[in-house]
């Protein structure tokens, strides 16, 4: 019996060849020559490349010395930067010193040092887009089995954001230099900005003297009861936020707002289609009621047309998800950010959101803790305050004196305490409009007389605030167009100019 020859034959497909990691070497020698013969060269690159995006090790360690150099006032050149380096290391035939040397000598001009700056940039992204990718991959292989692919999802996605915002995902410790750093840069920016101040101003002359602006990072609680006007003076921050954006391109490419800022949304009680009446409505000085009646005549509704196409070109996104968890708030507000940008978010309101976890396996406090905690988080990964609503418990209703207070807040513990700013809203008008008592007696004449002092005003008290004063700011509040405004000083009044 004979076996062909043909049934043993076994195919066998050809290796992949083996496909290294991108760099570009000749680039970063390049960029260190151009440094070491002209030090101005470094500022031209500073802002957005670190030594991590180097591929070569030792050019890794050459750019952190010469950084430290140049930033100490002194020069950075072969010579003074030898001792700061192992002295017994080759490169091929040559010893570190005499790589310097080369790297020098061989350096033609600074001009193109953003070019290779931006070239390395883009290769360390690449790098660390492909280890994104394996990790995924890898994961999605060997998953858990209590990890669903939606949570996969939002892995990666917070970590491309990371990748896409500081150009690395790893995070770990940074030196209090760069701090420092950061602190004199925000004190810069404070006192060269119109009305010096260090965050983004929201509209609101008192409020932002009493609180610098909107700080980054910072998670700001805005509560009150119903009908204090909470949502009405967070789409008056917001829409004025939006409507002065004025954006400035960067070294490195990106654009970060100099004026306003990109504004996200949350509105968790009210459609987008009520969030832009009231907005309208401000704007025009239409009553929202009378918009939506249809009980306007045509000068208005010319007005009204008018100021929706100006609106319709400001950055301010809105998404009109209910009962959404702070996951996905989270997801969303990342690709937000990575695709327009952003510079603050809303959430209206705190006790509409949920948790990642089964309302079965955890009570109503820890789910609110777990949000609280998550926003605080959120404030701090995407370096943009975050204002969340919040409403306040039936206690103050309680009291002869209706100012809030900390503890009025639901589930105070969490909120208080992850809260950098707590605001509260409070109008007297709306409790004495409550308390009507018969015309004609002794005490509505008092009624009327605390009704025309109360009318048209409001406060925002500053309950807590980790890097300022607490007090109360007073506004005015036009309840027709839902708007809030400032209150003339008492000392610029007509009447007492005369």
């Amino acid at each position: 019996m004979r076996v062909s020859n043909t049934a043993l034959k076994v195919e066998i497909e050809p290796v992949p060849a083996y496909r290294e990691a991108p760099n570009n070497i000749e680039a970063e020698q390049a960029l260190l020559g151009a440094i070491l013969v002209n030090n101005d060269a470094f500022y031209r690159v500073s802002d957005f490349l670190k030594p991590d995006h180097f591929y070569e090790p030792l050019h890794r360690r050459i750019f952190e010395v010469l950084a430290d150099l140049i930033r100490m006032g002194r020069t950075a050149s072969p010579v003074t930067m030898k001792t700061f380096l192992p002295a017994n290391e080759k490169v091929g035939p040559m010893t570190v010193a005499q790589y310097l040397a080369r790297l020098a000598a061989e350096a033609v001009t600074i001009i193109n040092a953003i070019d290779y700056g931006r070239a390395i940039y883009d290769l360390a992204m690449r790098r660390t887009l492909i280890t994104v990718g394996e990790d995924m991959v890898n994961v999605a292989y060997d998953a858990p089995v209590d990890m669903s692919p939606s949570e996969q999802l939002e892995a990666v996605e917070r970590r491309l954001f990371e990748v896409a915002e500081n150009g690395r995902y790893d995070g770990g410790f940074g030196s209090f230099d760069d701090a420092v750093k950061t602190a004199v840069d925000m004190a810069n920016a404070a006192y060269m900005r119109d009305g010096h101040l260090s965050g983004i101003a929201t509209g609101l002359r008192d409020l932002d003297r009493r609180m610098g602006g909107l700080q980054p990072s910072d998670l700001i609680v805005l509560a009150g009861r119903p009908g204090m006007g909470k949502t009405s003076l967070a789409t008056n921050i917001a829409f004025s936020i939006a409507c002065t954006y004025e954006p400035a391109q960067q070294a490195d490419g990106s654009v970060k707002a100099v004026r306003g800022g990109v504004v996200g949304f949350f509105s968790l009680e009210m459609s987008a289609e009520q969030l832009a009446t009231r907005v309208i409505s401000e704007q025009a000085e239409i009553s929202s009621s009378r918009i939506r009646r249809g009980e306007i005549s045509e000068l208005e509704f010319e007005r009204l047309v008018t100021c929706s196409q100006t609106m319709r070109k400001i950055p301010l996104y809105i998404d009109q998800t209910g009962g959404i968890s702070i996951a996905q708030l989270a997801t969303r507000a990342r690709r937000l950010k990575r695709q327009r940008g952003l510079d603050l978010l809303i959430i209206d309101y705190i006790q509409l959101m949920q948790g990642t976890g089964h309302r079965s396996t955890q009570n109503r406090v820890q789910e609110v803790t777990e949000i609280t905690t998550g926003l605080k988080a959120l404030a701090k990964e995407l370096g943009v305050p975050i204002i969340a609503l919040s409403q306040l418990s039936r206690e103050v209703e309680k009291r002869d004196d209706k100012h809030p207070q900390l503890s009025d807040l639901r589930e105070s513990g969490s909120i208080e305490q992850d809260a950098d700013v707590v605001l509260f809203v409070y109008r007297d008008e709306y409790y004495l409009m409550n308390r009507e008592p018969a015309p004609g007696t002794d005490e509505h004449l008092k009624w009327e007389a605390s009704m025309a002092e109360a009318r048209g005003k409001a406060e925002v008290i500053i309950a807590k605030q980790r890097h300022g004063p607490t007090g109360t700011v007073q506004l005015g509040f036009e309840g027709e167009f839902t708007r809030f405004f400032d209150r003339a000083d008492s000392d610029r009044l007509p009447e007492q100019l005369e």
